[in-house]
């Protein structure tokens, strides 16, 4: 399995528009990060997890020719609003993509993007089949999804597990059972907006907690704003065996 680290900044990225700070200033391609969603290429099956704004430029950066699912973390537009561009995969490999989303994120979907669900569709359309997505474990083509349920403050989001290989983004808590669904994870990738405490992204201190706990052989932080620091110089800060993502990153497992 590999694992392509598409974006690693929040819903504004890196650099912020109109901010002087020294990391949106900063030349060191790290510290520009597009909106956090992640390619997974398991035993040949291509599944992304959300598809934001910079989807396209993602796609077109990491050479993607076909998709074969995209699984919906929820219904924030820095993790939807890229859906449109699936008309490309649509078009060049002639079928639909799956996606996969809870009900409530469904009915969000449906609305952003009415008219892929009209009756009478206008021609070039975005081609969508909507799965529904729960708390149940469920296969794409052979490869196993197991859901993994997070808060983002009050509003319930989805994690998700691939063999050895852990996600969470956009969270700030996870209850105990779940975690257990976590256990044994070797690669983990979770959020931690900055150093800060915040109200519905887990800090940097909040992440790394939670990485001692389930002691993964490797870790990466991601969904990471400006106020973090420089990437170079946080992970000079960071134990052995965890570091900063950065767009761009790939790792086998």
């Amino acid at each position: 399995m590999k694992v392509k680290i598409l974006g690693t900044g929040t819903s504004q990225g890196v650099p912020v528009i109109a901010c002087n700070c020294k990391v949106c200033q900063s030349t060191d391609p790290n510290d520009k990060r597009l909106r956090t969603a992640v390619l997974i290429e398991a035993d040949g099956v291509n599944i992304v997890i959300d598809a934001g704004p910079d989807f396209r430029q993602q796609m077109l950066r990491e050479k993607v020719t076909d998709v074969d699912a995209i699984l919906i973390t929820h219904e924030h537009r820095d993790h939807i609003a890229g859906l449109d561009d699936v008309r490309a995969f649509n078009f060049m490999n002639q079928k639909p993509i799956d996606i996969f989303a809870e009900k409530r994120v469904q009915k969000v979907i449906k609305s952003e993007f009415f008219y892929s669900f009209e009756e009478k569709k206008y021609p070039g359309v975005p081609q969508i089949n909507l799965n529904e997505l729960t708390e149940e474990p469920f296969s794409i083509k052979g490869v196993e999804i197991i859901p993994i349920r997070a808060f983002h403050y009050k509003l319930p989001v989805f994690g998700f597990r691939i063999g050895d290989f852990s996600y969470i983004t956009d969270a700030n808590y996870i209850s105990e059972e779940e975690k257990k669904k976590l256990h044994g994870t070797k690669y983990f990738v979770i959020n931690a907006l900055r150093k800060q405490k915040h109200i519905s992204h887990f800090s940097l201190a909040e992440s790394l907690d939670l990485i001692k706990e389930l002691s993964p052989k490797r870790a990466y932080i991601t969904h990471i704003s400006h106020q973090m620091g420089l990437h170079h110089d946080i992970n000079e800060e960071l134990p052995r065996g965890i570091s900063l993502a950065y767009d761009g990153l790939h790792f086998a497992i």
